[in-house]
């Protein structure tokens, strides 16, 4: 077995439970999720400053009409 790669092991035992199929296609499909996620936290939000030379205080920028947040709640 040292000499066999991860991915001839991985087909292996693929073919032996075929019932690890949709288990690894729900891990993949939350992991990337989670990965699209935090990116658009990263490059949407108004709380993260990537850039402090230009911008030190983009939150600063809002108007308060913008929305920023996932979901728009109005207040009556």
């Amino acid at each position: 077995m040292a000499g066999t790669s991860l991915g001839a092991r991985f087909y292996r035992q693929i073919k032996k439970h075929p019932g690890l199929i949709p288990m690894i296609g729900f891990i993949g499909l939350g992991m990337g999720s989670a990965a699209l996620y935090l990116l658009r936290l990263a490059l949407r939000s108004p709380d993260v400053c990537w850039d402090h030379k230009n911008n030190p205080e983009p939150w600063n920028h809002l108007r308060p009409n913008d929305q920023y947040k996932g979901v728009a709640q109005h207040t009556c």
